[in-house]
């Protein structure tokens, strides 16, 4: 089996952890198309709750190299603001990679915002070499929508408290 590359991210936000939980985690599948829907065009429960187990299908807006992604809900800790989930389907992307593993830990920080650490560990089929800047450009696209969670929180100041 090949070995797993696991990347590791640190970030800040003026957003209060958990307002910034509430909106992006917990309501994410109603607010994400809502405010990036040339990237994200819907987000379906298949199967489950919202809770660990959840299947969830995320379709992607138009020009977007992979259609779809499903995920399995794998933790949801609203205490302990922590959010797991498993890639376990996307399409073609499916041919070099058996998943991929998100974990995502958001803290309450001294200035009242929010510190978060993502920690991302692909595990690739054997044979396949995962570089690093194959997975800028998802990076990339996922800290824009973050962004724009963000600036949405912050032009509305009574969402989420």
């Amino acid at each position: 089996m090949a070995s797993v590359v696991t990347f590791t991210e640190e970030f800040t936000s003026s957003i209060a952890a958990p307002r910034l939980f509430k909106a992006l985690i917990l309501d994410g599948d109603n607010l994400l198309p809502k405010i990036v829907p040339q990237a994200i065009k819907s987000i379906e429960i298949i199967e489950g709750n919202g809770g660990p187990g959840t299947i969830k299908q995320m379709n992607f807006g138009e020009g977007s190299q992979v259609k779809f992604v499903k995920h399995r809900v794998d933790v949801l800790d609203k205490e302990k603001m922590t959010y797991v989930y498993t890639l376990i389907d996307g399409g073609e992307l499916m041919d070099k990679i058996e998943s991929i593993t998100y974990e995502m830990k958001l803290e309450t920080s001294t200035d009242g915002g929010s510190k978060g650490t993502n920690i991302s560990k692909y595990q690739p089929k054997p044979g396949v070499e995962i570089k690093e800047e194959q997975i800028k450009a998802g990076k990339e696209k996922a800290s824009g929508v973050f962004k724009a969670v963000e600036a949405y929180l912050l032009a509305n100041p009574d969402a989420y408290v």
